[in-house]
This record gives C-alpha cells, sequence and structure tokens, in this order.
C-alpha cells in the first residue's frame, strides 16, 4: 500500500531496536511515558493552526454514521502529530499531573500526504516535551539537546550537529528590518527556514518578489543575517556579542540563546555537536523561542532528523491555565527509511538466539527440554519442529537472521554434550549439556558488544 512502510521481520527488528535507543535515553533523563488514542475529536484536533497537517487530515466515520443524513465534519479523526494529544491530555489531567511535567511519546500519526517515495501517511513519531505550570526555565530549553545528543550517539549513525535558533532573536531582527506585523514576520520566517531546501538566491528571489515585496537592500540584509553560523562554543557566543542590541524582542532573544548555548555546554554536550544557525526558524507558528534542528554533517540531503523548541502556551485552546512547554520529535518512520538508503543501517539479526536443531523425531521431548532451559536462562530459542534434512535446518536459520544452532544427535549424548554452530563465524564447538546455558550467554553477549547492540 502506498504511503505506508511494511517491513520484513529482519528490517522490523531494526527498526524496533532503533525505537529502543530512542525510548532508553528518553527514561534516563526522566521522561515518563504516555499514551493517547488514535482518534481524537475533529473540533480538538482543527484547533491547531499554523501549518499545512490540517488540511491532510484523515477523518473517521462508522458505517451506521454514514447511513445519517447530514452534512459537516465528521465527529472523529486520526491524529496528525502528537502535539494537539498532549495539549488535550494536559488539559483534561492537569490536576492530577505532577509539574515541570515530563512526558515521552512513541506512537503512530497519519496524514494525507502525497504518495511518493519516503513520504508516509501512517508513520512513527517519538515526542518528548517538559510543560511548565505558569513558566518554565530556559534551563529545560538546554537539557534536550544533550537528550538529543545521547539518542544519536547511541544510535552510531555518524557525525551530527545540533543547530540552535531563537524566534524571538529573528522576530526582533524583522522589526528592524521594517517587518512589523506578527503574520508578516511568521511568512517571513518560513521562507527563511526553507534556506537548506531551496537555496539562498531562491529565498532571495522569494523575498523581492510580489508574494513579500521586500526591497532588495532588506532581503540581503535578511540573508546576510540568516547565513550567520558557528563553529565553535567560543565563535557562537561572539557571534551573539557582535550581533549588538535592538528591540527588546531582539536582546531577549540574544539573552536566551546565550544562556541555553552556555548550559548546552554544561550539560556535557560537545561543541562539536552543537551550533548556532540563524536560519532555523522552524515552519510552525506556535514555536515561540528556542528553536532546534539536527542534521547528519555527511548527509545534509537528508534534512532534519529531529527538530523541535519551546512554545508559550500548550493547551491555550482547551484550559485558562497558563503552560508554557518546550519539545523536540522525531519522525522515526521517515528517518529509518532514510538512513536505510542511506546505507547507515543493515538488517538486524533475529530477536531469536538459537535453533534447536531436529536431529531424530523420537528425541523431540529432549529438544523442547533443552528449549525450556536456554529460555529460563533468558535466551530466546526456537525448536525446529519438522523433520527436515540439516543441511536445510541450517539453511532456513541462516536466511531467518538466527546465529547458533544446537545439535543433539546420538553422538552428542553417549557424551552428555551437545554442539553449537555459529553461524557467523562458520565455527563449532562442543560444550557439556548443563554448560550449554552459561556458555550461549557468554557467546551472545560477547556478539552483542563487538556489533554495538
Amino acid at each position: 500500500m502506498p504511503g505506508v512502510m511494511e517491513l520484513l521481520p529482519r528490517e522490523q527488528i531494526a527498526f524496533q531496536r532503533m525505537l529502543d535507543v530512542i525510548r532508553r535515553n528518553d527514561e534516563r533523563f526522566g521522561f515518563l511515558p504516555i499514551e493517547t488514542p488514535v482518534m481524537e475529536l475533529s473540533e480538538v484536533l482543527l484547533t491547531k493552526t499554523g501549518g499545512e497537517t490540517e488540511r491532510q487530515v484523515y477523518f473517521v466515520q462508522s458505517t451506521g454514521a454514514l447511513e445519517k443524513v447530514g452534512d459537516g465534519v465528521p465527529e472523529l479523526a486520526l491524529r496528525f502529530d502528537l502535539t494537539v494529544p498532549l495539549a488535550r491530555y494536559v488539559a483534561e489531567h492537569e490536576h492530577d499531573l505532577a509539574f515541570p511535567f515530563r512526558r515521552y511519546q512513541m506512537q503512530r500519526v497519519y496524514r494525507g500526504e502525497r504518495a511518493q517515495r519516503g513520504r508516509f501517511r501512517e508513520f512513527y513519531q517519538c515526542d518528548v516535551d517538559v510543560i511548565g505550570k505558569d513558566v518554565l526555565s530556559l534551563r529545560f530549553d538546554a537539557e534536550l539537546p544533550a537528550l538529543i545528543h545521547n539518542i544519536f550517539s547511541e544510535l552510531a549513525i555518524g557525525p551530527f550537529t545540533i543547530q540552535v535558533n531563537n524566534r524571538k532573536l529573528m522576530r526582533g531582527f524583522f522589526e528592524g528590518q521594517g517587518i512589523v506585523d506578527a503574520g508578516r514576520q511568521g511568512a517571513v520566517l518560513r521562507e527563511v527556514d526553507k534556506l537548506d531546501k531551496r537555496g539562498p538566491e531562491a529565498v532571495f528571489e522569494t523575498l523581492v518578489g510580489p508574494d513579500f515585496a521586500l526591497s532588495h537592500h532588506v532581503a540581503q540584509r535578511i540573508m546576510d543575517f540568516v547565513k550567520l553560523r558557528s563553529g565553535s562554543h567560543a565563535q557562537a557566543l561572539a557571534m551573539l556579542d557582535a550581533l549588538g542590541t535592538g528591540s527588546e524582542s531582539f536582546n531577549t532573544g540574544i539573552a536566551e540563546l546565550r544562556e541555553v548555548i552556555e548550559l548546552v555546554r554544561a550539560f556535557g554536550v560537545p561543541e562539536a555537536n552543537y551550533c548556532i544557525n540563524l536560519s532555523i526558524a522552524r515552519g510552525l507558528d506556535y514555536y515561540t523561542g528556542t528553536v532546534y534542528e539536527t542534521t547528519l554533517n555527511d548527509y545534509p540531503q537528508i534534512g532534519s532528523i529531529c527538530s523541535g523548541g519551546r512554545y508559550d502556551n500548550l493547551a491555550g485552546n482547551y484550559s485558562k491555565s497558563h503552560l508554557p512547554g518546550v519539545g523536540i520529535s522525531i519522525g522515526a518512520t521517515r528517518l529509518f527509511w532514510q538512513l536505510r538508503e542511506a546505507g547507515l543501517l543493515r538488517d538486524a539479526d533475529s530477536s531469536v538466539d538459537v535453533l534447536v536443531a531436529m536431529m531424530r523425531d523420537q528425541d523431540l521431548p529432549d529438544y523442547l527440554h533443552l528449549a525450556r532451559v536456554l529460555r529460563a536462562a533468558g535466551i530466546n530459542s526456537e525448536v525446529q519442529l519438522e523433520g527436515r534434512k540439516l543441511a536445510r535446518q541450517m539453511q532456513y536459520a541462516d536466511r531467518a537472521g538466527i546465529r547458533f544452532v544446537v545439535l543433539a544427535g546420538e553422538d552428542e549424548a553417549a557424551r552428555g554434550a551437545v554442539t553449537v554452530k555459529d553461524l557467523r563465524r562458520a565455527q563449532q564447538f562442543e560444550v557439556k549439556r548443563d554448560e550449554l546455558a552459561a556458555t550461549l550467554k557468554v557467546e551472545l553477549a560477547q556478539a552483542r558488544a563487538f556489533a554495538g547492540v
């Protein structure tokens, strides 16, 4: 089916292990899991503004509802991101939550994307957010890059850079250029955010074109501003100092960005993994302060692999409380697809560690006993239950990605031993039956350590 990612088992295992890395690091940083229903009330989902997603909503209707005559939007719709459900969740459970509320969520979302290579209508989103009550310290803005660094370091997919900017700084700069209307500022921000995709010449031509009608002088000043990048921590601070002063928004943005960058270093993120990039704006209007985009240094064509930012009031449409937050999101399905296309991920071995081969039908109870012993030791084991030639059993294990095959034939039984075949190393060894589980645990631990799993 177009627009969905359907994987073979070993691909699915690799994808699941990527999700496990993300989940493991979210929990290491003290974030709590939640899940929300795949369906939300349409009136809840359609209150979000500032993006293209509302035009890609899938509505849900029962066969009973189809029989009713009437116009209007169906009552239910599939969620198109995890942010709107989070806002509804926090508003509904506000009095039961401890603030700041630190949550992670890893679930499928749905968008009516045009069917094309690498774009998905159903995909996993992995979100992390910190929600405050009334106020939320900038320190949380600096903590999220530390989490991003841990996740992508453990995924081991190559060097990456967390690019940081501040929307207040951007808006303050635009005010200095005579662009004071909030709507027009947002439109310019969204255009600037396309710099890496469209290139500077195309963005410049759009800014001076009929849609924006900026003077060449103002457009050039914007282009010069957004091209600024830092190459080190010291350079980032010097760059902020060199920007000087301006409007209240401009000065506040500089101060916030300086504080976040200083704290990112205090959180232990190496300076090679973060920088200031003044073109990063993020396309959604609800971002109000710090914004992030993470890219792979050697594969810029992949684009952002993790993005997010600060927003003033998460649940403003659902609650009278002021609930500021900061969050990041990883589009896990698209990221996995892109990494495989770039050759940065390979299929995983099977989640089955050991196949107990069928040597003789009459010895099946013994093979089942061996498997029970291995499973009790925490070793995932499968027993070959059909009589097949040994060569075909080996072929099956190899194709399924099972590394170890245990052979317990007449000769081994006479010696109180079994033979273990390691299909990856094309080697075999004999071990006493009562030492099999302990020996395989050592072999598996060594294999996983070597593979970095």
